[in-house]
């Protein structure tokens, strides 16, 4: 079995080009059947991996999606993380700010939305966004949005020493016909209507601008603590088999146990076989 963690990591200190990177590829399987058994296995051991780090209540998780428009966060959300308890894992859509939140530091909207220790966070979009379409926009000035690589990389090992918290980005890489592809099946499907944008057709025009930023925040951000991933998501089952088995591994070695009980298992025993006795006595309930 390939091992995605290392073959689809952005080393830290390496400088990316897109291009040199095929979003098509998928691994040794050739067919979403071929990838499904080792997809489901990979939920089932998510869902096992997070109850056991929400009892335990030391680690937390925080994974970051990001891609071009069509990419396929949403369905990461959809059919990747579907297995995860609502109870310790919440997902977060990170939208055009409000005016609130443009009166503080662009971190200051995300900050709330960290996991507490227990629990996972999904950002559906991220803080990362203040470095590629505020960029690509010319929403603020370069010496603005320049310095925020060094302050999302100190936000970040702030998260990782203070809160024992695994941080997990994705790229979910896509090829411009890719995109294209999906737009007309958003246009073809009822289904799928409610999804398409007036900004789709115009954001593909800044696509080369896009894949600079891009680029540039996979070079400036790939951190021991915080590592991104390069996703090749124009399979849709390839990127929800990479995802899933990356993440499996990853809480795997946080090497979490379950805590040992607060009680006094003898005497719960003692007491639980006394009520069965009653039970099986017919000892009349009180009321």
């Amino acid at each position: 079995m390939p091992n995605y963690v290392k073959k689809l990591i952005v080393k830290p200190g390496s400088k990316i080009r897109l291009k040199h990177f095929d979003p098509g590829y998928h691994g040794k399987h050739e067919s979403h059947k071929s990838a499904l058994p080792e997809i489901q296995e990979n939920r089932q051991k998510m869902e096992d991996l997070q109850y056991l780090m929400y009892a335990e209540n030391k680690h937390s998780l925080l994974i970051v999606l990001q891609g071009l428009d069509a990419a396929g966060k949403d369905g990461v959300v959809r059919h990747v993380l579907t297995g995860m308890n609502p109870s310790g894992c919440v997902a977060v859509n990170f939208k055009e700010p409000t005016a609130k939140e443009l009166a503080h530091d662009f971190l200051w909207r995300v900050h709330p939305h960290v996991p507490a220790k227990g629990s996972v966070a999904i950002f559906n979009r991220s803080h990362y966004e203040d470095v590629l379409v505020v960029r690509v926009h010319g929403l603020v000035p370069e010496k603005v949005w320049s310095k925020r690589y060094d302050q999302i990389n100190d936000f970040e090992q702030l998260i990782v020493t203070e809160n024992n918290t695994t941080i997990l980005k994705f790229f979910l890489y896509i090829s411009k016909q890719e995109q294209l592809d999906r737009f007309k099946k958003r246009l073809d499907d009822p289904t799928r209507q409610w999804k398409i944008s007036e900004s789709d057709y115009k954001e593909r025009e800044y696509w080369g601008d896009y894949i600079k930023a891009f680029e540039d925040v996979l070079t400036k951000t790939s951190t021991d603590h915080a590592p991104w991933f390069i996703i090749p998501s124009n399979h849709k089952w390839f990127r929800d088999l990479a995802i899933s088995q990356i993440i499996v591994r990853q809480m795997e070695a946080m090497r979490m146990q379950f805590p040992k009980p607060t009680v006094n298992l003898a005497e719960i025993r003692r007491e639980y076989h006394q009520a069965e006795d009653g039970e099986k006595a017919g000892w009349p309930k009180k009321r």
